[in-house]
C-alpha cells in the first residue's frame, strides 16, 4: 500500500511555561487507505459577502486538490452543515447512512485555550450584521463523485472512518475559528475521539473583523487562528505540498466502492 508523505507545520513551547512558541516542520508518512479529506461548510452562499467571496476564490483550488486525491484513492467526505437534505436521494448520502453507528471512546481531556481573536460580533469584515442561513447546499463548483460521502453529523463521520479503517482526517473549509474547530465532525471533536487531524492552512478562512481585537488585517487574523490550532490541536499542511505528495504516489493502487459524479 502506498504512503502519502506530507510536510507538516506545528508549534512547540520549547521551554515549558515561557509562552514562547517555535514553529517546526516535519515529514510524516500516512498509508493512503487510512486517510480521508473532509470539506467543512463550503456552502453556496453566506450572509457575509466577504466570507462568500473568499470561499468562491478557494473553490477551484479545493476542487483540484480533492480531484487529485480521489484519483489516488483518498476518501472524500463532504460536510456542508444544515444542507444534507439537499443530497438525501444521492448515493453519496446513502452510502454513509448505511454504515452502522459505533460508540465513540471517552473523549480525550485536552486543553482548550481561548482564541487569539475576538469574533463576538460574528466576524464579518464587509459590514453585514444579519447572521442567518443563506446557504442551501455545498458550493456547486465542488464535484462530488466516486466513493465520496456526505454527512454533517460527527457520529456518522466517526463511524464511517472506523468502518473504513481511516485514522487521519485532512480538513479544509471554513470557518477556521468556528466550524472548522467546533463542528461535531471537525477538529476538536475528532481529535478528542482519537482521530489524527491535519488542517490545510491555505484552504481555510476565518470569520474575523479587523475592527475587533487584536486589530490586525483579516489575513493576519486567520493566520493567528491557524497558529492557535497548530499549538493546541493539530498540525497543518499547504495544499501545494499535499498535491505534490499525491503526484508522487502511484496511480490505481486503491479502488473504493464508487458512484457517478455530480456537482449537486
Amino acid at each position: 500500500m502506498a504512503n502519502l508523505q506530507l510536510r507538516l507545520r506545528s508549534r512547540v513551547e520549547t521551554f515549558k511555561g515561557s509562552g514562547d512558541w517555535d514553529e517546526i516542520t516535519l515529514e510524516k508518512s500516512f498509508p493512503v487507505d487510512q486517510v480521508a479529506i473532509l470539506l467543512c461548510d463550503l456552502w453556496d452562499s453566506h450572509w457575509c459577502k466577504g466570507a462568500a467571496q473568499r470561499v468562491a476564490e478557494m473553490v477551484p483550488r479545493i476542487n483540484l486538490t480533492i480531484g487529485a486525491a480521489r484519483r489516488k484513492g483518498v476518501q472524500i467526505i463532504h460536510s456542508p452543515s444544515d444542507t444534507v437534505d439537499f443530497y438525501a436521494n444521492t448515493p453519496f448520502r446513502r452510502r454513509i447512512i448505511d454504515v452502522p453507528l459505533v460508540e465513540p471512546p471517552t473523549p480525550l481531556d485536552l486543553p482548550d485555550p481561548p482564541l487569539p481573536i475576538d469574533d463576538s460580533d460574528g466576524g464579518c469584515d464587509t459590514g453585514e450584521d444579519v447572521p442567518r442561513r443563506f446557504w442551501t447546499r455545498q458550493h456547486p463548483g465542488i464535484t462530488i463523485a466516486g466513493s465520496d460521502v456526505i454527512s454533517d453529523q460527527g457520529i456518522e463521520v466517526y463511524s464511517f472512518l472506523k468502518a473504513q479503517g481511516i485514522a487521519t482526517l485532512i480538513i479544509m473549509g471554513v470557518h477556521t475559528n468556528m466550524c472548522v474547530l467546533n463542528r461535531s465532525f471537525a477538529i476538536k471533536q475528532m481529535t478528542r475521539w482519537g482521530i489524527r487531524c491535519i488542517l490545510v492552512r491555505d484552504l481555510t478562512d476565518a470569520m474575523y473583523n479587523p475592527a475587533r481585537a487584536p486589530y490586525v488585517s483579516h489575513a493576519e487574523g486567520t493566520e493567528l487562528v491557524i497558529e492557535h490550532i497548530e499549538k493546541y490541536w493539530c498540525p497543518t499542511v499547504l495544499s501545494r505540498d499535499l498535491q505534490s505528495a499525491l503526484r508522487r504516489m502511484p496511480s490505481g493502487h486503491l479502488h473504493r466502492r464508487g458512484g457517478s459524479a455530480t456537482n449537486q
